[in-house]
């Protein structure tokens, strides 16, 4: 899981050890703010990703991604949206864009989160690229089996 890459205006591309972390994934979700649309020309070289656009894309991103959607990975159901306004309670925002869904994949506060909230995990990876907001450099990984858990792994 990876957001708010803001490639070019943070970063010229993905970072070398984004991509190594995502070698062995079976799919990338892309929580929005990519700015660019050669950020999935990247992680689909590696897998295959999904993507939502964020309140910084580009027009080509916003034209061709949708805002939100669910993706269905074994028997769980995974809703992916960027998320918008202030930080404090997006997670109430983003719960009421989905319904019957196990797990919910944001981004747009740059903020970490792996939380499991009235059994639907909320998840943020953070940002692989931008400081603004944020301390650290993060990405995710959700694993699914028995159940569903996330994964901030910090770079």
């Amino acid at each position: 899981m990876i957001a708010d890459t803001h490639i070019p205006e943070v970063a010229e591309k993905v970072p070398d050890e984004v991509l190594k972390r995502f070698e062995d994934v079976d799919m990338i979700l892309h929580a929005g703010d990519l700015v660019s649309l050669d950020v999935l020309k990247q992680l689909n070289s590696i897998a295959k990703t999904v993507a939502v656009y964020g309140n910084m894309d580009y027009s080509a991103a916003r034209s061709s991604l949708p805002e939100k959607t669910v993706v269905e990975v074994g028997k769980y159901k995974i809703g992916l949206i960027h998320g918008g306004g202030a930080p404090w309670d997006i997670v109430e925002r983003v719960r009421a864009e989905f319904e019957h869904v196990d797990a919910i994949i944001f981004g747009h506060t740059h903020q970490p989160l792996n939380e499991s909230i009235d059994g639907i995990l909320f998840f943020n990876p953070g940002t692989p690229t931008d400081l603004r907001f944020s301390s650290k450099q993060s990405i995710g990984i959700i694993e699914t089996g028995d159940d569903i858990k996330g994964r901030i792994i910090e770079l």
